[in-house]
């Protein structure tokens, strides 16, 4: 038997809760992640759109600049 992908084994409202979480912990807000309805198969997660600024802030915190 093969072993499982990662993606096989991860809960996808799991994975939504713990980025919301993360992100939260650094100020970064996405109003839309949610799990994606339209492939439940795939287990995609929907980021969703943001305005400009919560973009430039999640860059910032991904380089490790935050303000």
């Amino acid at each position: 038997m093969a072993p499982k992908k990662a993606q096989d084994v991860t809960d996808t409202q799991s994975a939504v809760e713990e980025l919301r979480a993360a992100l939260d912990r650094v100020g970064v807000v996405l109003p839309s992640l949610r799990l994606d309805p339209a492939s439940p198969g795939l287990q995609l997660v929907e980021l969703g759109r943001v305005r400009a600024d919560v973009a430039v802030r999640l860059a910032r915190v991904l380089h490790g600049t935050r303000e």
